[in-house]
């Protein structure tokens, strides 16, 4: 595309009358103009007492103004050919200078735009891979859940079982010890009376040891729990069954005065 040529050489591819016709009326708009500008600073007030008048007159003189402008035909400044040949030569250079720019701009910023899509294409593929991946994860999750559902809780609750023994053969202990220490079991001896008498106690040598009633007691209620009363025997010792009875800890059969049970605590 060719290039905007300077004023000398463009003027200089016109023939000489073109060349002096364009001078001539460059000079008459030059005279026009100068006219113009003088009759506008006569016309002009040197002073006014409101601005503001003023400036409203010259509001309404510049609207009137460009009404007249608006109604007039544009006019043709030369009617050689050959000088307008030449003009619009000039016009047609310069806005294709100007549409190079506006190219230029819209390409860069095109270029720009598609390097913005590339990223953010990449990044959304990359997202959706990510995505993919953490639904076969959580997929594969639910799957083995599912499978070590049933064994999982069947695995806990034997362990929480297992606990629980554990922890009743610690109480139980502690209890016997407790019991031992405190409440032994009774042996023969002797006591002497205000006559000085000596009597010896008859107790059962198959007797057994408080901790030992209360274990079976405790393990009447866990496994028949329909039907937790104890028939008592010779083998427990009554002052144990009495303390038992008096402390709230065990309770007669209602009908049976020789079966007790357990007290159910709450």
């Amino acid at each position: 595309m060719a290039e905007v040529k300077p004023g000398g050489q463009a003027a200089a591819e016109l023939s000489e009358g073109a060349q002096s016709e364009l001078m001539g009326l460059c000079e008459d708009q030059f005279a026009l103009l100068e006219k113009l500008q003088n009759e506008i600073i006569l016309c002009e007030p040197d002073f006014c007492e409101n601005p503001q008048e003023q400036s409203v007159n010259r509001l309404m003189a510049t609207e009137a103004e460009l009404k007249q402008w608006q109604t007039e035909e544009p006019k043709l400044l030369a009617a050689n050919s050959e000088v307008l040949l030449q003009a619009g030569k000039e016009e047609m250079l310069k806005l294709c200078s100007e549409l190079e720019m506006v190219v230029s701009c819209y390409e860069a910023k095109r270029d720009n735009l598609r390097e913005t899509k590339e990223l953010e294409q990449k990044w959304l593929e990359e997202k959706r891979q990510v995505l993919v991946a953490a639904s076969d994860h959580a997929e594969r999750l639910q799957m083995e859940k599912e499978k070590l559902s049933e064994h999982s809780v069947l695995q806990e609750t034997k362990a929480k079982i297992q606990k629980m023994k554990v922890y009743q053969e610690r109480l139980m202990e502690s209890l016997g010890d407790v019991l031992e220490k405190h409440v032994p079991l009774p042996q023969n001896e002797s006591i002497t009376s205000k006559k000085k008498k000596n009597i010896e106690l008859g107790l059962n040598e198959d007797l057994i040891s408080l901790n030992e009633i209360l274990e079976v007691l405790m393990n009447k209620v866990l496994n028949t729990p329909h039907d937790p009363y104890v028939t008592i025997d010779d083998t427990f010792w009554p002052p144990y069954i009495e303390m038992l009875l008096r402390y709230g800890i065990a309770v007669r059969h209602q009908e049976n005065n020789f079966k007790i049970r357990l007290e159910t605590f709450f």
